[in-house]
C-alpha cells in the first residue's frame, strides 16, 4: 500500500507539476502576449499618438488656410454688409435732409405766402391783423404818470423806435420824455414876446405835432399860425413854415418821406417838402375850420371837418377829395387804420369807422363813453381823441368820462365792440399808440384842446403811459 500511496504521490506531484508547468507556461504565455499585446497596444498607442500628432500637425498646418479663407469671407462680408449699411444710412440721410428741406420749404412758402398776402392787404389797405382780443386791461398801479407841463396836454406823439415820447401843452412847451427812465431829456421852452436874443420857440397853445416815419423831424402847430421843424434828437430848431391864416390845428407826414401835410382853422390843407425847406400847394374844400389830419403812405390825407359835419378824403396828385358824411356833431378827431379803412370821434359822442368805398359809416356807435348830466337833461360825453393801432382791430377813444376805452373792430370794420375802461380822470386830449403795440400814450389836460368849456380840477396835467399786455394764447390741439 505504501508502495501504491507513493505511486500515486508521485503521480499527484507529477500531474501538479505538470500542472504547474502548464500553468506556467500558460502565465508565460499570457504574459508573453500581453506583453506583444502592450507592444501592439504600444505600437498601436504610438501609432494612434503619432496620427494624433500628424492630425495636429496637419491640422496646424491647413488651419492657416482655413482661418485666412475664413476671415477673407468674413471680411468680405462685412465689408458688403458696411457698404449696405452706409448705403443704407446715406440713404437714410437723403430722405431725412429732403423731408427738412421739404418742411423747411414748406414753412419758408408759408412765410412768404402770410408776408405777401399781408403786404398784398397792406397795400390794398385791407389789412387787418387780430390782436385786441389779446389785450388785458392794465392796473391802475401800472400805468406811468409823467408830469412837467404846467397846463393841459394838447399833443403827443412817440418816436418810430418807441424810445421817446414828444408832449406838448396849453404852456407853449415841448417836452421830450424817455420811455425807458420816465426822465425829461429835453425841453423846448415858451417863447417870451418882446424877448430878443431866446431861442426859438412857440408863443401860444401848441395844437399838434408830428414826427417823420425815420425819426428825423419834428413839427409842431399853433395858435399863431406858426409852424415850427425841429431836429428830432436833438431838439434843435430848424425852419418856421409860415402860410397859414388861422391856427395850425393839424399835422401829419407822408410815411417813407419827408411831405408835410398841415390844415388849419383857415380851413385849408397846405403840403410842404420839410427836406428842402419848401411850401408845395394847398387845398380848400371845408366849409368850416379843420380840426384834425393824418395820413399814411399814399400821397393823400384825411382831415375831420370840425362843425362842417364831414371827413375828407385829399388826393394830392389829382388835387380832388371825397367827402363823407355820418356824425351828427362836430368831428374833432380822426385817424387811420390802414390806407382804406378810418376811425374818428365826434362831440356828439360817436365813434364811426369808415372805409374809402363808401360816403357812409361802416359802423357808427353812438354814445361811445355814455352820458352826463341830470335825469331828462344827459348829454353825451364828448369823443375829443381816437387811435388806432395800425393794421389791427384795435382802437382807442379818449373823453372826459374818466377813462380811455378800448374797442375791437369786427370783420371787415363793419363793427365795433368794446373791449375795457383804462381809469383815467380829465380830459383825453391825445392817444397815440406804439409802433410795437406794447403801450398805449394818452395826453391828459383839466380843460379841453381846443377851449375852456368845463375845468376838471381834480385832474392832472400828465403824460400816461399805458402798458398793453397781451393775454397767453390757448395752447392748440395736440400740442
Amino acid at each position: 500500500m505504501s508502495a501504491a500511496a507513493a505511486a500515486r504521490k508521485r503521480g499527484r506531484s507529477a500531474s501538479g507539476a505538470g500542472a504547474g508547468a502548464g500553468a506556467g507556461a500558460g502565465k508565460r504565455r499570457r504574459k508573453s502576449q500581453a506583453d506583444s499585446a502592450g507592444e501592439k497596444g504600444k505600437s498601436k498607442g504610438g501609432g494612434k499618438m503619432n496620427e494624433e500628432i500628424s492630425s495636429d500637425s496637419e491640422s496646424e498646418s491647413l488651419a492657416p488656410r482655413r482661418t485666412e479663407e475664413e476671415e477673407e469671407e468674413e471680411l468680405e462680408e462685412t465689408a458688403q454688409e458696411k457698404k449696405l449699411r452706409l448705403a443704407k444710412l446715406y440713404l437714410e440721410q437723403l430722405r431725412q435732409q429732403e423731408e427738412e428741406k421739404a418742411e423747411a420749404q414748406a414753412f419758408e412758402e408759408d412765410q412768404v405766402a402770410g408776408r405777401l398776402k399781408e403786404d398784398v392787404l397792406e397795400q390794398r389797405g385791407r389789412l387787418q391783423k387780430s390782436v385786441a382780443k389779446e389785450i388785458q386791461a392794465p392796473a391802475p398801479a401800472d400805468i406811468q404818470v409823467l408830469r412837467g407841463h404846467q397846463l393841459s396836454i394838447t399833443c403827443v406823439v412817440i418816436t418810430p423806435d418807441d424810445s421817446a415820447i414828444f408832449s406838448a401843452a396849453k404852456d407853449c412847451t415841448i417836452i421830450k420824455w424817455s420811455v425807458e427812465s420816465r426822465r425829461k431829456l429835453h425841453v423846448i421852452p415858451r417863447a417870451k414876446k418882446g424877448v430878443e436874443g431866446q431861442p426859438p420857440g412857440h408863443g401860444s397853445h401848441i395844437l399838434c405835432m408830428a414826427i417823420s416815419s425815420d425819426g428825423k423831424y419834428l413839427a409842431s402847430g399853433d395858435r399863431s399860425k406858426l409852424i415850427f421843424i425841429w431836429e428830432a434828437q436833438s431838439c434843435r430848431h430848424l425852419y418856421t413854415f409860415t402860410g397859414h391864416r388861422d391856427a395850425v390845428s393839424g399835422l401829419a407826414f407822408r410815411r417813407g418821406t419827408h411831405q408835410l401835410y398841415s390844415t388849419s382853422h383857415d380851413r385849408s390843407v397846405k403840403v410842404w417838402n420839410v427836406a428842402e425847406n419848401s411850401y408845395v400847394e394847398t387845398l380848400f374844400g371845408h366849409q368850416d375850420a379843420v380840426a384834425a389830419l393824418d395820413a399814411l403812405s399814399r400821397e393823400c390825407c384825411v382831415t375831420a371837418g370840425g362843425r362842417d359835419g364831414t371827413v375828407r378824403v385829399w388826393k394830392i396828385p389829382e388835387e380832388s377829395q371825397l367827402v363823407f358824411y355820418g356824425h351828427q356833431g362836430s368831428i374833432d378827431s380822426i385817424q387811420l387804420i390802414n390806407e382804406e379803412h378810418m376811425v374818428s370821434g365826434a362831440d356828439d359822442g360817436s365813434v364811426a369807422l369808415w372805409g374809402l368805398s363808401k360816403k357812409r359809416p361802416l359802423a357808427l356807435q353812438r354814445e361811445a363813453h355814455g352820458l352826463r348830466g341830470e335825469p331828462g337833461l344827459e348829454q353825451p360825453f364828448w369823443v375829443s381823441s381816437v387811435a388806432a393801432l395800425l393794421n389791427t382791430d384795435l382802437v382807442a377813444t379818449g373823453s372826459h368820462s374818466s377813462c380811455v376805452r378800448l374797442w375791437q373792430c369786427g370783420e371787415g370794420f363793419r363793427r365795433l365792440d368794446p373791449l375795457c375802461d383804462i381809469p383815467l380822470v380829465g380830459f383825453i386830449n391825445s392817444l397815440k399808440f406804439s409802433t410795437s403795440g406794447d403801450f398805449l400814450v394818452a395826453g391828459v389836460g383839466q380843460e379841453h384842446r381846443l377851449g375852456r368849456w368845463w375845468r376838471i380840477k381834480e385832474a392832472r396835467n400828465s403824460v400816461c403811459i399805458i402798458p398793453l399786455r397781451r393775454a397767453p394764447r390757448p395752447p392748440t390741439a395736440g400740442s
